[in-house]
């Protein structure tokens, strides 16, 4: 069951997203900025879900539950930085859209393609620096209870359950540093959507207002469940953690977005669909 259901959770992922990377890709009409954003966010998603599920596929096929150190920390160097920078990317669609559609006529100016490339490399950038941080924070503890992560990767708050050291508190700092930074995130993402709405609603048309609420809401629901699954499993008091409740939690932050931001950015897109 387990191989099962994750195989055919990656297997989408890589077919909606490899069909978006290549759309983008080949055809000229999508190389607009909305569509550059377009294609690291769905390289982010490949990297997010590729870095945990086909090590957790191999281990249900070979019927193993063994992961190197070294592995462990590469998963965990790897899942902080897909999902930094794709947050931070997520972020400046949302930019993107309030520019387009609240101030067309600076559009060129302000996401020229020099502008565009220097975004892209500061999210990619932000998130280096933030699975850096995390990685050195959490394997610079001294871990001596036991070897086990209940997990089905090597997750920071099931690291931080073998450490024999009250050390453990830095770790848990910077992971409500970076929860406050994801939130301000998600601020200035709903922030950007209502105005967003706010200028779409003033135009006398029922099929404007359709589009956008269409458009805007279920990126909204996308980020949501992604911030508050994520929050909610780094965050969470020990006394209340439930292994089940767990991984449940962490299928929906880590294997649910990668696999339905290819659906969302795409179902009600046009031009992408002419393009596939």
């Amino acid at each position: 069951l387990h191989f099962g259901l994750f195989l055919a959770i990656y297997l989408a992922a890589l077919l909606g997203n490899g069909l978006i990377i290549t759309a983008i890709a080949c055809d000229h009409r999508l190389h607009t900025p909305m569509y550059f954003f377009l294609l690291n966010l769905s390289l982010l998603d490949l990297g997010c879900i590729s870095t945990t599920v086909p090590k957790s596929l191999a281990n249900s096929f070979w019927n193993t539950r063994v992961i190197s150190f070294l592995g462990c920390a590469a998963q965990v160097f790897f899942m902080f930085f897909f999902i930094g920078a794709e947050f931070s990317i997520l972020t400046i669609m949302a930019y993107d859209r309030y520019i387009a559609i609240c101030k067309p006529l600076h559009y060129g100016t302000l996401l020229g393609s020099r502008a565009c490339v220097h975004m892209a490399a500061a999210a990619w950038g932000s998130g280096f620096l933030y699975g850096l941080l995390h990685t050195a924070s959490t394997f610079s503890l001294p871990l001596c209870q036991g070897n086990t992560v209940d997990q089905f990767f090597c997750e920071v708050p099931q690291i931080l359950k073998l450490s024999c050291s009250d050390s453990y508190l830095r770790e848990t700092g910077v992971l409500v540093f970076s929860a406050c930074l994801f939130f301000v995130c998600f601020v200035f993402i709903v922030v950007s959507y209502v105005l967003i709405l706010r200028a779409v609603l003033r135009v006398p048309s029922g099929q404007g207002w359709h589009k956008a609420f269409s458009t805007c809401l279920p990126h909204l629901a996308v980020v949501s469940l992604f911030l508050s699954t994520g929050t909610f499993a780094y965050l969470q008091p020990p006394s209340i953690s439930s292994l089940l409740r767990d991984l449940v939690v962490t299928v929906l932050y880590s294997m649910v977005p990668p696999a339905v931001n290819p659906l969302i950015y795409s179902m009600r897109n046009k031009e992408l669909k002419e393009a596939l």
